[in-house]
């Protein structure tokens, strides 16, 4: 397994923003990807709108996953109406 950073953006509404980050969480446990630290990053100004929003909230999580598991976590955060952007990165060690 490798060290992953997983950056989100979910919509500001507190609603919206707790079904989207329960099921991002239970994605990844699901592929059984150990959540080593979910901050959250606060609200911000986007650069350019995004699904009609021009504010989001941004988590980081920092899991240990295989790579393999990792297309299966993206096909869930694709789908998710409520993640307006990811990014998945190789952490450095």
């Amino acid at each position: 397994m490798r060290s992953y950073e997983l950056t989100v953006i979910f919509p500001t509404e507190e609603e919206l923003y707790r079904q989207a980050k329960e099921k991002v969480s239970a994605a990844l446990k699901e592929q059984g990807a150990e959540i080593v630290k979910e901050e959250e990053l606060g609200d911000r100004q986007l650069a350019y709108e995004i699904k009609d929003r021009m504010r989001g909230r941004y988590v980081l999580y920092v899991a240990n996953i295989a790579p393999d598991k990792i297309v299966a976590v993206e096909k869930v955060l694709k789908l998710e109406p409520h993640v307006m952007k990811y990014l998945f990165v190789r952490a450095e060690d």
